[in-house]
């Protein structure tokens, strides 16, 4: 490129990036650089303070060696929170949004009381989760006491940590009701004309028409889904240390290694195995879309 086409050129789209510069740097600077530190890391043993001596793959063999038979607990809380809250949290959330995009009185205000809890940030919602949770004062245990149930630990018990987090998670259920909504908007209301002259019920349009086409937004909220399934973080401010193994989630290993054990290089090491983990299920989720019905394909 000669330098009058590149100073053409800059004139031409310098406003649209230097008004894009702030989300551009902050990717550069918060998420690819600190990507790439993580992968040096890696192949380090590192306190995160001064020591630092190469080791080359020590810490990815430490996964499936020294540390694997903790690595098999983490593993399975991991995928089994991941395998029931993923489809659940679907379900749900697509239940909602039909329900709600019918029109009845008082509609938009059932949808903003509904949406309302996924504004609050997540670290805030674990924090009031925490105190709902808590055995001796807690919310929970009183609703229980009201109706004449056994009172219950929660999150503190293996019995019934991953089903209190699970009903947990359940509060963000609005976030995916919007989306489901927006889907649900733009089926063709002809379709629906069409299959009520063709005399097909609630039933057969359902699931002829409106699952259908909702089916591009099925596969975004199911990889999207899977992906933060696999990063669910929020046990360590519910539960801290008090935490049971069958809430020893991946992400919660990576933050004990790096900060409680100071292992920052396995640390580093893990999170890269977590990522070829998300990677590797993504691609297969892509690879099977075949189910996934486009507009454009009619």
């Amino acid at each position: 490129m000669s330098n009058n086409k590149a100073i053409r050129w800059i004139k031409k789209n310098y406003g649209g990036y230097l008004f894009a510069s702030p989300v551009i740097l902050g990717i550069l600077i918060f998420t690819l650089w600190p990507m790439v530190q993580s992968l040096i890391y890696s192949f380090y043993n590192y306190d995160g303070l001064q020591q630092m001596i190469f080791i080359g793959f020590k810490n990815y063999k430490m996964i499936f060696g020294y540390d694997w038979h903790d690595m098999r607990l983490v593993l399975k809380s991991t995928f089994l929170f991941a395998v029931i809250s993923v489809p659940l949290n679907l379900f749900l959330s697509y239940l909602l949004a039909m329900l709600l995009n019918n029109k009845i009185k008082g509609v938009k205000v059932y949808r903003l009381i509904i949406y309302l809890p996924v504004i609050i940030p997540s670290i805030i919602s674990s924090f009031l989760w925490r105190d709902i949770y808590n055995p001796t004062f807690g919310v929970m245990n009183r609703i229980f006491a009201f109706f004449g149930l056994p009172q219950s630990q929660f999150i503190y018990s293996g019995k019934t940590a991953m089903a209190s987090l699970i009903f947990a998670n359940m509060w963000g259920l609005g976030g995916g009701m919007v989306l489901w909504l927006a889907a649900l908007k733009n089926v063709p209301e002809t379709l629906y004309e069409s299959a009520k002259i063709d005399g097909a019920g609630w039933f057969t349009r359902t699931f002829k028409i409106t699952v259908p086409m909702s089916t591009p937004m099925i596969f975004y909220n199911l990889v999207m889904g899977i992906i933060a399934s696999l990063q669910v973080f929020n046990v360590f401010v519910m539960a801290g240390d008090q935490a049971t193994s069958s809430l020893y989630f991946f992400a919660y290993k990576i933050y004990l290694s790096a900060f409680h054990n100071y292992m920052f290089g396995y640390a580093s090491a893990l999170a890269w195995f977590l990522f070829l983990i998300i990677a590797v299920l993504t691609a297969v989720v892509f690879k099977t879309q075949k189910w996934v019905y486009y507009a454009e394909d009619m």
